[in-house]
């Protein structure tokens, strides 16, 4: 085997031998894992001491195996066939090629390279000696996924089908072999796959003789199978099953969740059936535990609007108002603006529908209409509870609202969220609700208001100069070129052109002179224009930012500026 030093070195060793961990580090995570049977790896990476990218590093200057890219690899299809998928994912490895012109040596990528069975293992199945090169985990499931996971799944299913559907006619009530393994398969490897390939969203939809399944990836859909409309009365059973919905109901919509673990990271999944006239259509909303605890620096804030962001966070008491539609990122900046104030001296307590995201040290209430457990008694109840902070989900009502007022106005920080097209809209939004204008005035210490932007692939963007039209929309002078970037589409970002998104945000802070016109009641254009000149950058302003630093494209700009 090329690169091996012909000792065994174990990963514990590795670790210490590089400085990676300490001894005692070591000691503590090997005492840990004798009742669990969880792999090292894994443990120290649970604790937080490494990731699957240092041990990858670690792995490969010990043992000389190089580590491999694989986002953009073709195998060649010799090499394809060569060992069953389910071996490979259990062991996590991947086949790539024989070794220059010797047949006999196969080059497997491993995510443990020190695992001598899965090397094992491939040598009785292939009959070739291994040579290991080095991945992570992730991106060997990811690889695995894309390369053989359409050909499993429809060849699991075609079995399915002439199974329980040979000669009969087609039957609604599947309940009895439900739990039939190719179906539990295909939606097990259905979230899998779009918890890898970043998608907050699962459509299946039935279609006239087809069940159509769409994955919903920065914030755009992309059709990912297609599959036989026989298989979705069982494909709607089993997703009822793990979601905790009752498995007989087909004629009225339901709401479920279901927990699942996707390479070692928990995703809480929010399911809603809908009946249509050719069957159930089902979304499954995937949210990680920890993509909604993230650090402030990863919102995308330039550094002005970090700034901006730090000192209405330094307010004792006020409200902080995140704006935007569904799916613009305001959970994840509450969050982010709650762990930033999570410390000792403090009592949070947040009133949400539902409690999106766990954070150590902070008390969640889950709104419960059918208990009486309103957005609005939840909060009285919650001020008597000595809180120092409050998070509102959402403001919905004019009852909310005005408890929310009176709550700032008491000397607590309110942060909550709103539906609203601009920052300057959301104190107007609040007269509508019949809140009075200096309450609002005295109350509000800023409004954020918000959007995402999908992040051009920086593999291959394409330039081009911008039009007359496009100069003039983004403000720039008519007389100068300007370049913009186009999106491509390679093998990095799965043809799309595009790769995460980046938040676009317009920051409204409250200002002695703004508090003036908000108490006359000024309208929604006045507040905007005193705003800016006290130093406020529209979200249009901020979106032209990004096109023409290259981040992003011209027309996502105008998706966020289309209704402002």
């Amino acid at each position: 085997m090329a690169g091996y030093s012909g000792k065994k070195i174990r990963l514990g060793e590795a670790l210490v031998l590089s400085n990676t961990i300490t001894e005692e580090q070591l000691q503590q995570a090997l005492e840990q894992q004798r009742g669990t049977g969880k792999r090292l790896g894994e443990i120290l990476i649970d604790q937080g001491l490494i990731t699957e990218e240092l041990i990858a590093q670690v792995l490969s200057a010990q043992l000389g195996y190089p580590i491999v890219e694989l986002s953009n690899i073709d195998i060649p299809p010799e090499v394809k066939g060569l060992v069953p998928t389910s071996v490979l994912k259990k062991k996590k490895i991947l086949p790539i090629e024989y070794a220059e012109n010797n047949m006999n040596i196969l080059r497997v990528v491993m995510a443990d390279p020190l695992d001598m069975d899965a090397m094992d293992d491939v040598s009785i199945i292939t009959g070739c000696q291994v040579e290991p090169l080095i991945a992570t985990p992730r991106n060997i499931m990811m690889a695995i996924d894309r390369l053989y996971g359409s050909t499993e799944v429809a060849s699991a299913l075609e079995k399915y089908a002439e199974e329980r559907f040979g000669t009969q006619e087609e039957d609604e009530s599947v309940n009895e072999d439900i739990n039939n393994s190719p179906i539990v398969v295909l939606v097990k490897e259905m979230i899998e796959k779009a918890a890898r390939q970043r998608a907050s969203d699962i459509h299946i939809e039935p279609l006239e003789k087809s069940v159509r399944i769409r994955y919903r990836i920065d914030g755009a859909l992309y059709e990912k199978a297609q599959y036989d409309i026989k298989i979705l009365p069982a494909l709607s059973a089993r997703i009822k099953i793990i979601g905790g919905m009752d498995i007989s109901e087909k004629r009225k919509p339901q709401d479920g969740r279901i927990t699942q673990m996707v390479d070692r990271t928990e995703y809480d999944i929010r399911v809603s059936v809908l009946p249509t006239i050719y069957g159930e259509k089902t979304v499954m909303r995937l949210a990680s535990k920890t993509a909604l605890n993230r650090e402030k620096s990863q919102l995308g804030l330039k550094p002005n609007e970090m700034a901006q962001f730090d000192h209405i966070l330094k307010n004792p008491h006020g409200i902080l108002l995140v704006t935007g539609p569904t799916g613009s990122g305001k959970s994840t900046t509450l969050y982010t603006a709650l762990s930033e104030l999570n410390t000792e001296d403090v009592n949070i307590i947040t009133v949400e529908d539902p409690v999106e995201a766990n954070i150590d040290g902070i008390n969640q209430v889950h709104v419960n209409p059918k208990a009486d457990l309103t957005f609005a008694s939840a909060l009285r109840s919650i001020l008597r509870q000595d809180p120092d902070i409050i998070m509102i989900g959402e403001i919905r009502d004019q009852e909310t609202a005005s408890i929310a007022v009176q709550a700032s106005i008491t000397g607590h920080l309110v942060v909550s969220t709103l539906h609203t097209n601009s920052s300057s809209s959301t104190i107007t939004r609040l007269e509508d609700m019949g809140i009075e204008p200096y309450l609002i005035a005295d109350s509000i210490v800023g409004v954020i208001a918000q959007r995402l932007v999908r992040r051009l692939c920086p593999a291959c963007k394409q330039p081009r100069l911008a039009t007359e039209e496009e100069k003039e929309l983004m403000g720039c002078k008519l007389d100068e070129d300007v370049t913009i970037y186009e999106p491509a589409g390679c093998i990095q970002c799965d043809n799309m052109g595009y790769k995460g998104r980046i938040g676009v945000y317009e920051i409204l802070e409250m200002t002695p002179t703004l508090k003036r016109i908000i108490s006359k009641g000024g309208n929604a254009d006045e507040i905007k224009d005193q705003a800016m000149k006290d130093g406020m950058h529209t979200l249009k302003m901020s979106a032209t930012e990004y096109v023409l630093n290259g981040i992003t494209a011209f027309s996502e700009m105008m998706k966020v500026s289309f209704d402002i």
